[in-house]
């Protein structure tokens, strides 16, 4: 599974880890996160992450 990087603050999503804190469980890719879903760390909207 692909990793995501926030190109505003650099914050990584791992989809092996998901972001419990969001409610995204481990094991999530990203094409199956909310639309809705904002960056842990800058508040960043999901259209600002690329793949790394």
């Amino acid at each position: 599974m692909q990793k995501m990087k926030c190109t505003i603050c650099g914050w990584i999503y791992d989809p092996e880890a998901g972001t419990p804190s969001q409610d995204v469980e481990p094991g999530t890719p990203w094409d199956e996160v909310d639309p809705e879903f904002r960056c842990p760390k800058c508040g960043a909207a999901k259209k600002w992450f690329e793949a790394i």
